[in-house]
């Protein structure tokens, strides 16, 4: 049986309906909640202008690989947080800003990112340890769906 642990996932980024609905297939499919211990996942759950929150016990390796690939190949952002498993991985954030491969960074068991010494020696500067830090700390855009509603606060001030 795989090692399992609690993770969860915020995703982000733009597309299209149809995108929308197979990334909910996935999610429906894996029993994903948006909260901790809370109702299944509902395509409906998902708040226009926000990011998307989804989280799960007993997630094999921590990682919601379905999902993740196919954010991956959309393009869609996101940050996923998982526990360590004893003995076999240590608590890690992976980040995917929507271009080039997700990135891990260890994490402790409050999901914090850590730096070890032999991280800070290979950095070698307190400019790229910051950077480091910083690369770790992406903030996920909302996940928008194309024919979203405008937000009435955004329109009313263009109009102003």
């Amino acid at each position: 049986m795989a090692n399992r642990v609690s993770a969860s996932i915020r995703l982000g980024g733009a597309l299209p309906p149809a995108a929308y609905e197979e990334l909910a297939g996935i999610i429906l499919a894996k029993r994903l909640s948006i909260e901790w211990d809370g109702e299944p996942f509902d395509p409906s759950h998902r708040t226009p202008g926000e990011p998307l929150d989804l989280y799960a016990h007993e997630v094999i390796g921590g990682r919601f690989q379905e999902l993740e690939d196919r954010c991956v190949e959309l393009k869609l952002p996101f940050v996923r947080l998982c526990d360590g498993y004893l003995a076999e991985w240590n608590p890690e954030r992976v980040v995917f800003t929507g271009e080039g491969e997700p990135a891990s960074y260890p994490a402790d068991e409050a999901g914090h990112v850590v730096m070890n010494r032999g991280t800070a020696e290979r950095l070698g500067s307190l400019e790229a340890i910051i950077a480091w830090f910083d690369a770790a700390d992406f903030r996920v855009p909302p996940l928008i769906v194309e024919g979203d509603p405008v937000d009435a606060s955004r329109q009313e001030r263009s109009q102003s």
